[in-house]
């Protein structure tokens, strides 16, 4: 969480310095209800282009920021940051340019005496002066449509399957925002390092749209499969789905997902790999019944049926210098655990690890192939299940690892969950940076 942190203040604070610095003689000028008007409504214009233009790159998951990120669970957290920080930059935009209005009809306050505009020169700053009026009508709409594909992305209850289309047409929405950005952002600028910032975000960021557009988002990380098993673990709701790969696959490390689709009508879902790699081509993929889709794969889904594989993506991957490590994986959270596990059975690495499973449901069958694997892979288990055993806290895990201090944690379940457990062990004395949480959610 704390590169999401650092690049989301990095980024709105160097917006605004490079906007001062590009507009300090304007500002500090200033005087008046419509002199600053113009002013914020430039400051909101460039800082709601911006992190939309890096929203816009992330969205279609460039694997060079994902190291930096820690993954893309983080990039996709600090993607929805950004959606929310411009959604309100476009607000506050917005009333910029309507509250001067109101208050002069409410007669709060008098317009300035303006007169005719000069006529356009003939040079490029007179043309983007000539489209002022296209510009400021494709601005307005685009904001309503951003206003509501906004709001729809972050309603969970929204079906995925029309989340995902809807998504893409912000992309559109986006490319109509640089058009009114590019025509109404104070000519002066492009003369400053704020113009050569905003030119190269909003370059990328019209790429990117582009890219999401055409559908080509991973398009080279793609590999097409077939079904080849699949098994129904009806205790606890999940499907064991495994895909024997008809086409490249670049291998994966132990904790990584992917992005699977089943059916182009629904999109692609990330599912971590529960399988570690063996260059054979197969991938398994625990799926929990958690929605409308995943509640119907048991039913729908049949060997042979042509499965499309995007990754692998996430940096959840058992490294630290300690010698010990504990595991936590709540419900289906256990799934990149299951992955380490087979791997550490083939490829033992000396590391004492403690793995609690917390679970609401239980299935002997399930529970089973854990300890087996925990066995193989010389793995100290803990299953706890919540009605009989009760939830698992910082002090029961303190407890049975009289070693936490030194230890690296790694977490994978619901997010209210891991923030308890983290805040409990690192007010107790864990370094903070020794714990490492899978996002749970990705939208």
């Amino acid at each position: 969480m704390k590169a999401i942190k650092t690049s989301w203040v990095v980024l709105l604070l160097g917006l605004s310095l490079l906007w001062l610095w590009a507009d300090a003689p304007a500002w500090y000028a200033a005087q008046g209800v419509f002199a600053w008007r113009n002013e914020m409504l430039q400051y909101t214009g460039v800082l709601g282009i911006g992190v939309m233009s890096v929203a816009m790159v992330l969205a279609i998951r460039p694997v060079a920021l994902e190291h930096r990120l820690q993954g893309l669970d983080k990039m996709y957290r600090l993607h929805k940051w950004l959606g929310i920080t411009g959604l309100v930059a476009a607000i506050a935009h917005w009333l910029w340019v309507e509250a001067p209005k109101w208050l002069v009809q409410a007669g709060w306050v008098a317009r300035p005496v303006r007169g005719p505009r000069p006529a356009p020169s003939a040079d490029f700053a007179g043309f983007l002066q000539s489209q002022r009026g296209l510009a400021e009508g494709v601005g307005e709409w685009a904001f309503y449509a951003a206003l509501v594909l906004i709001a729809i992305a972050l309603v969970q209850y929204f079906p995925y399957r029309h989340f995902f289309k809807t998504h893409r047409w912000l992309a559109a929405v986006y490319l109509a925002l640089v058009l009114h950005s590019v025509v109404l952002m104070r000519f002066a600028y492009w003369r400053t390092p704020l113009g050569v910032v905003m030119a190269g975000l909003m370059l990328c960021g019209t790429v990117a749209a582009v890219v999401s557009l055409f559908r080509r988002i991973g398009s080279r990380r793609k590999a097409v499969g077939v079904i080849d098993t699949l098994e129904t673990l009806d205790g606890v709701g999940v499907s064991a789905v495994t895909v024997q790969l008809q086409s490249a696959w670049p291998g994966h490390q132990a904790g990584q997902f992917a992005f699977v689709s089943f059916d182009a009508r629904e999109g692609a879902h990330p599912y971590t790999i529960s399988s570690d790699w063996k260059g054979d081509g197969q991938l398994q993929f625990l799926i929990k019944a958690l929605g409308d889709y995943t509640r119907t794969l048991a039913s729908t889904l049949k060997p042979g049926g042509v499965v499309e594989v995007e990754g692998p993506y996430g940096r959840f991957n058992f490294e630290g210098s300690s010698r010990r490590q504990i595991w936590i994986g709540g419900g289906i959270g256990i799934t990149p655990f299951v992955a380490r596990m087979k791997a550490l059975a083939a490829h033992p690495d000396g590391r004492g690890v403690d793995l609690f499973h917390t679970t609401t449901d239980v299935d002997e069958v399930a529970l089973q192939k854990l300890r087996d694997d925990a066995r193989n892979a010389g793995v100290r288990l803990h299953i706890l299940v919540d009605a009989r055993d009760g939830l698992l806290t910082g002090e029961r895990l303190r407890t049975a690892v009289p070693e936490w201090r030194s230890a690296d944690v790694w977490f994978c379940g619901p997010t209210a969950f891991g923030h308890a457990i983290r805040h409990d062990l690192v007010s107790h004395g864990l370094p903070a940076l020794n714990f490492h949480q899978e996002l749970f959610a990705m939208r």
